[in-house]
């Protein structure tokens, strides 16, 4: 009789802005996904997902490096380096409880690493007709 196997544990990864002032760890739950939205804002900042739940980002440098924008619902609040304008992670409008990280900026092992993640494309042009799917409840 076989034992069944331990669930596989959450892969820590780092990553932050170009200029450094924005740096960070993610815990990165087993079964994550890289999303591809096109809505408007993702396909302008050429934005790859990587979310994760509340309390799995840990921000290692000072807060006030962010500036954050809103639109719309104002629900998403998309942070950026005050310094060099890079979007390395926000709070989805998805996702409000969690943290979606832009697997563009992962160090580069890191990012290797999220490469071989499965995919998966998000038509965020219709946001309201498939949100549940992306969160899982549809």
């Amino acid at each position: 009789m076989s034992s069944p196997s331990a669930p596989s544990p959450a892969r820590t990864v780092a990553g932050g802005c170009h200029c450094r002032a924005v740096r960070f760890v993610v815990a990165v739950p087993p079964g994550a996904a890289v999303v591809h939205c096109n809505c408007s804002i993702c396909t302008m900042k050429g934005y790859a997902h990587l979310i994760v739940p509340a309390g799995a980002l840990r921000l290692e440098t000072d807060p006030g490096a962010l500036a954050e924008y809103r639109f719309q619902t104002r629900t998403a609040r998309h942070l950026f380096c005050r310094r060099c304008g890079i979007h390395s992670f926000y709070v989805p409008r998805s996702h409000p409880t969690g943290h979606s990280v832009n697997v563009h900026c992962l160090d580069p092992a890191d990012r290797a690493w999220a490469a071989t993640l499965p995919a998966r494309a998000f038509d965020g042009q219709d946001w309201e007709g498939n949100i549940a799917g992306l969160r899982g409840d549809g």
